[in-house]
This record gives C-alpha cells, sequence and structure tokens, in this order.
C-alpha cells in the first residue's frame, strides 16, 4: 500500500505549518543535535533512523525539546506495555482474526488541507469481540510504518469510526486501565497531530462510547469529535472521492485497503521483531526510572496525557 505524498503548493503549505525549515541543511542538523543528545542518554537505544527522526521533528513542529521528550516516551512505552509491542506478527492467529474482523487503513490520499485519513470499521456486528490489546497492537504497529513512509509530513490524521456493528458487548472489552495506556502510547509516544475524529453510522451504543472517553481527553479534542447523522455530513469534511467504496468513493474497498496493509504489515515483520529488543532500560536511565504510577496513574486520570 502506497501513500501518496504531498507535493506542490500543498507540501509547501503543510511545511509552513509544521515550520519546516527552507533549507535541507538546518533539518540535517536537528537530526544531528538529537543523535547527539541520544548518544548521552544511557538509557535509550540509539538506533532511530533519519527518516523516522524526520517525522518526529516534523511532528513536533521541529521543537527540538519536544522530540527529545517525545523519543524518551517512544522507548519509555516499549518497555512499559510490552503487550503492546512484542509478538507482532500478522501471520499469528490472533493478530490473523483481528485483521480479518475490523478493517483499519490508513488511505492512499490525502484531504485539501494534507491530513491522512484512517479508517475504523468493524466487519460483522455479530462476531465475537476481538482481542482488545491485539486490536491496539495492530494499529501501533501502522503508527510504527508511517514513522518511516510518511516521507514528506502530513498536516495531522483525521479518523472515521464506521459505528454500524459496535455493540455494548464490544465495548464491554474496552477497560478504562487499558484505554488510558494505549491513550498516552499514542499521543505521548507518537508524532501524532489529532486533526478530527468522525464517527458515521451512529447508534446509542455511540454516545455510551463518548461520553466514556470524553473525559480523558483535554477539551480541543473533544471539541474535534464530530458525530454524523449521514454519510453527507462527513463529505463537509472528508472528500467523498477519496473514500473507500463502500462510503462512495473511489479508494477501493475496506477489505482490499486493509489487506494491502496487512501485506505491508508483514513485509515489517523482522524489523517488528528486532524492535523488540529497542526499549528504554529504566536500571539506566538517570535519576529515578520511570513507573507505571507515574506514567499512567493511578487515580483514573490521564495527567500524563497532552494533545496538541
Amino acid at each position: 500500500m502506497s501513500l501518496i505524498q504531498p507535493s506542490g503548493d500543498l507540501s509547501a503549505k503543510i511545511k509552513e505549518e509544521l515550520r519546516e525549515p527552507a533549507n535541507p541543511a538546518d533539518i540535517e542538523r536537528d537530526i544531528g543535535i538529537i543523535r547527539e543528545w541520544l548518544s548521552k542518554q544511557p538509557h535509550l537505544p540509539k538506533d532511530m533512523d533519519d527518516a523516522r527522526l524526520r517525522t518526529f521533528l516534523r511532528g513536533c513542529k521541529f521543537s527540538l525539546e519536544r522530540v527529545k521528550q517525545k523519543l524518551d516516551m517512544y522507548y519509555t512505552m516499549r518497555n512499559a506495555v510490552p503487550e503492546f509491542f512484542t509478538e507482532r506478527d500478522v501471520c499469528r492467529a490472533e493478530m490473523a482474526e483481528v485483521l480479518n474482523v475490523i478493517h483499519m487503513p490508513p488511505l492512499p490520499g490525502l484531504t485539501p488541507n494534507g491530513c491522512r485519513v484512517v479508517m475504523l470499521r468493524g466487519t460483522d456486528k455479530d462476531i465475537a469481540t476481538p482481542n482488545v490489546v491485539e486490536s491496539m497492537k495492530a494499529t501501533l504497529m501502522i503508527g510504527d510504518i508511517r514513522l518511516a513512509e510518511e516521507s514528506v509530513g502530513v498536516a495531522g490524521d483525521v479518523y472515521v469510526l464506521d459505528a454500524s456493528v459496535a455493540t455494548p458487548t464490544h465495548f464491554a472489552k474496552f477497560t478504562p486501565a487499558l484505554v488510558k495506556k494505549f491513550l498516552i502510547c499514542v499521543q505521548e509516544a507518537y508524532p501524532v497531530k489529532l486533526k478530527e475524529v468522525h464517527v458515521i453510522n451512529v447508534s446509542p451504543i455511540v454516545d455510551t462510547i463518548v461520553n466514556f472517553v470524553k473525559p480523558f481527553l483535554k477539551e480541543k479534542i473533544r471539541e474535534r469529535i464530530h458525530i454524523h447523522s449521514n454519510i453527507e455530513d462527513l463529505y463537509k469534511y472528508v472528500p467523498k472521492a477519496m473514500l473507500p467504496s463502500e462510503y462512495g468513493g473511489d479508494a477501493g474497498s475496506c477489505k482490499d485497503l486493509n489487506d494491502a496493509w496487512r501485506a505491508k504489515m508483514g513485509e515489517y515483520t523482522a524489523w517488528f521483531k528486532e524492535q523488540e529488543a529497542s526499549k528504554a532500560n529504566e536500571s539506566l536511565r538517570p535519576g529515578a526510572p520511570k513507573t507505571a504510577d507515574e506514567l499512567f496513574g493511578m487515580d483514573g486520570t490521564f495527567r500524563q496525557l497532552t494533545i496538541d
């Protein structure tokens, strides 16, 4: 699956929004600064390649301090939440089952303002609830691939959630503790800019899900959640043509898009296996090691969650 990269005026607009230096040499200088910083962190791996570092820089609007914070958390999460970052193999039965019943492909195209659109939909409301940890693991696997393959930089992410097959039984498996860990991973450890969330094919369970998540989110993210009563409303935000065929678009079927991403994830199997050893070593961290208490809290709040 190839991701269309921005070019021309759109690329120029995105670079301005992300505060990307006009001179490529300045980007290389920043990469060098981050590499020097990593070399002085005894608890962090030194294996971050240039392509991923550029994505971190863009996602952090070239703030070196924010990049350092994100990278520290990127490796810290791999130690703190190993269930999300081990056995990342699409051929495993548990992972294969998730990819059979949940489609989660990033779409090839871009919105007019340069955002990547990610679809998330179940295939059948009558199936048993898939393994939630495996579902979250698959999402983070795609995130890792995009770190390397978003070679130019996009303005942010737009998520489209199709709730047509969501049931209370499915939702019951999403515990507050698990959701907290996942959201902190996404928002603290990855250079993601969440621009919009659109929920379509709504049902009464959608209100329950949104109300469950909202208390854990910053106000600005709550304001970016859009509930649509019909598909035409979605087209005001996401062009119809770039959507999968199930939603009137020209991008191909969700199944074909998902299968293409499954194949892409399979190409990274050896890399995912190597990365299992690439994590923070808390015994070597200067100062006190980061504990689960500090990272995730025990009082039911998202103390550490910051979303821009």
